[in-house]
């Protein structure tokens, strides 16, 4: 009953921001709109927890209005949203997935969002190497998922090549976010599990590294911290069963 009442809750919420957001992507400043998107992101943040049972921990420092990389394991639909509502504004690569929803292609556009396909590849030729350009000067948080969609608990993807692009082209340090979300709201699941979910900010990775260096150090720090976070998470569903 109470994953019944969140998704009715999440999708009703979900369809008047699309709404106001898609009225607001009309106006000359963005800055509106960001904030109305914010609003959504803490509006479902407070619903996951009071309605849900989702109780969000942060571990670590997320980085607000800094020039750098957010480097995500992707388990859940909720981690972009809150991951708007940790960090604020975010540019952001998204996941062409999300063009299924009416009137978001516009509203992420406009946000300032780089739209990749499932494989990995822009949707346009130029489209990841436009946002790089744009992201120069900017001081607000890159957001990647590396893995290029959602993974399973346990699941590794390969991890993907855009991520160093950005890495390597704006010489920014990179930090890896590590979760285990998945355990309560697993990929696009309908049924929800109340509980306690972790989302880690972990140590920076510098600027400079080689390709073979940075992707490996990459993938250890956010596949180790989220298997451990994986196991505690389970760890506390069975004391409590």
């Amino acid at each position: 009953m109470r994953s019944f009442i969140f998704n009715g809750l999440f999708w009703g919420i979900s369809a008047v921001f699309a709404l106001t957001c898609y009225g607001l992507s009309w106006l000359p400043w963005r800055t509106p709109l960001v904030k109305t998107m914010i609003g959504y992101a803490h509006t479902i943040r407070f619903t996951m927890h009071w309605v849900a049972g989702i109780k969000i921990e942060v571990r670590g420092t997320p980085p607000k209005g800094q020039p750098v990389i957010l480097a995500a394991k992707h388990q859940s639909y909720a981690d972009g949203p809150l991951m708007l509502a940790i960090s604020g504004d975010i540019n952001f690569v998204i996941g062409n997935g999300i063009e299924k929803f009416p009137l978001i292609n516009r509203i992420v556009r406009i946000a300032g969002a780089t739209m990749v396909n499932s494989q990995g590849n822009t949707t346009a030729p130029g489209a990841l190497e436009d946002a790089i350009a744009r992201s120069h000067g900017e001081n607000r948080p890159i957001l990647i998922y590396p893995e290029g969609g959602l993974a399973a608990i346990g699941e590794t993807k390969r991890y993907r090549k855009g991520v160093y692009k950005i890495y390597q082209t704006l010489e920014r340090p990179v930090i890896p976010v590590a979760t285990n979300l998945g355990l309560r709201w697993q990929q696009e699941d309908w049924e929800k599990s109340p509980g306690k979910a972790v989302i880690e900010f972990l140590d920076p990775l510098p600027p400079g590294l080689p390709r073979e260096i940075f992707m490996q150090r990459l993938q250890d720090a956010v596949e180790t911290r989220t298997r451990a976070l994986e196991a505690e998470g389970q760890t506390f569903q069975e004391e409590m069963a």
